[in-house]
């Protein structure tokens, strides 16, 4: 698919684009390449395979999800302006 500098006018300002004259011819080859490249992948024929996530056929090493600080609510709510019952009161920002 080839793309003119009308087609390119017309997908600048729909995209709210300012395009530079002087770079129409250029963006237009541009874009013409994209859409070739698209059209070529669109003519494989992927019948029969799967869609993967990621290409390698890797596990992800996790580490043991483990505790590793205390609990130190107490504390941090002993410096708090305003708590109730476990929570953080704060002033109310939506009426």
């Amino acid at each position: 698919m080839s793309l003119d500098r009308a087609d390119v006018e017309k997908i600048a300002h729909l995209a709210r684009l300012e395009v530079e004259p002087d770079d129409m011819a250029a963006i237009a080859a541009e874009l013409s390449n994209i859409l070739e490249l698209v059209e070529q992948m669109n003519a494989v024929d992927t019948e029969g395979v799967a869609p993967m996530a990621h290409p390698l056929h890797m596990v992800q090493r996790l580490r043991a999800d483990e505790v590793t600080e205390t609990n130190r609510r107490e504390a941090f709510q002993a410096i708090a302006p305003q708590t109730e019952a476990g929570l953080y009161l704060v002033p109310k920002v939506i009426e």
